[in-house]
C-alpha cells in the first residue's frame, strides 16, 4: 500500500465507487465529518478529493461533494480480480452480467502454450459481458483447464446467478492460490462482435486487454476482455524494489 495518507484515503473511496457501494449522484459527507470517519486531517481529506475529481470519479459544486453520474471510469481486471476475492462477486452494485457461452473447446495455439497444454487438449472456453443500466461496461472471455471443470460444474453453465463468483469457486475446489497476476492492455478497433456486444459501431475504437492468474503449478486462469471508448480504467501500484542509483 501506497506510504501518502491522502492516497490510502483516496483508494478507499475510489474502491467504494467502483464497488457501487458509493452511488452514482450520491452525496458525499461533508469534509469535517468525512476526515473523522477517515481518520486523517481536513486537508489531507482536501488532497484525496482533488485527485479523486482530477480521476473523475467525483464533482464538487456549492452544494457539495457528489459521485459523478455516469463516471467514465470503470473496473480494471486487477479491480475485478481482487473485487472477486474480497466479496465473492466481480460485479458492482447495480452492475449485471450476461454469460453467452461456457463450453470445452479446442483452444487457439496461443491459449494451449499458456495452460501448457498437449495437442488435443480441451479448456474451459467462457464469454460474458456485463452492464449498467443501459451502459455496455464490457465483454470478457475466460478461459480455464478442461479438469478444472470436474471441480466447478458451474464453469460450463450461463447461469449468471453462479457466474460472478467462479474465481473463488475454482481456487477453493482446486487447492490453489494464483499468487501472481499479469495484465496487458491496448487500444485497437473493434471488430464486429465486440462492436456488437459493447453497442458500438463495427471499427470504434476500443481498450482491449489481456490478462493471466497463476502460482507454482502453473496458469489457473486466463483471460481477455475490451472496454468501450469512452471508459478509462486505472492502476495504482508500489514501487517498493526501485533499483538503486549507480
Amino acid at each position: 500500500m501506497t506510504e501518502h495518507p491522502y492516497m490510502q484515503v483516496a483508494e478507499r473511496i475510489r474502491r467504494r465507487i467502483l464497488d457501487g457501494e458509493l452511488r452514482e449522484g450520491e452525496k458525499l459527507p461533508p469534509m469535517r465529518e468525512l476526515a473523522v470517519m477517515e481518520g486523517v486531517a481536513v486537508a489531507t481529506l482536501g488532497r484525496s478529493l482533488d485527485h479523486l475529481q482530477v480521476e473523475g470519479y467525483i464533482t464538487t459544486s456549492r452544494r457539495g461533494t457528489f459521485v459523478a453520474n455516469a463516471p467514465k471510469v470503470t473496473a480494471s481486471a486487477y479491480d475485478r480480480i481482487t473485487r472477486v476475492l474480497r466479496t465473492g462477486s466481480v460485479l458492482a452494485e447495480g452492475e449485471s452480467l450476461i454469460v453467452t457461452q461456457a463450453e470445452l473447446i479446442k483452444p487457439p495455439q496461443y491459449v494451449a502454450e499458456l495452460f501448457d497444454l498437449e495437442d488435443g487438449d480441451q479448456v474451459v472456453h467462457r464469454q460474458w459481458h456485463t452492464g449498467k443500466g443501459q451502459q455496455r461496461t464490457g465483454l470478457f472471455v475466460t478461459w480455464y483447464p478442461a479438469h478444472f471443470a470436474a471441480a466447478v460444474p458451474e464453469l460450463l453453465s450461463t447461469n449468471p446467478r453462479t457466474a460472478p463468483g467462479l474465481l473463488v469457486k475454482i481456487q477453493q475446489a482446486i487447492g490453489r492460490t494464483a499468487r501472481w497476476g499479469r495484465d496487458d492492455l491496448h487500444g485497437r478497433d473493434a471488430d464486429a462482435r465486440e462492436a456488437s456486444f459493447l453497442a458500438l459501431r463495427t471499427g470504434a475504437p476500443i481498450l482491449a486487454g489481456a490478462h493471466r492468474l497463476w502460482d507454482e503449478q502453473g496458469v489457473i486462469e486466463y483471460g481477455e476482455w475490451c472496454l468501450p471508448y469512452r471508459l478509462t480504467v486505472g492502476y495504482e501500484y508500489a514501487l517498493d524494489a526501485a533499483p538503486e542509483e549507480a
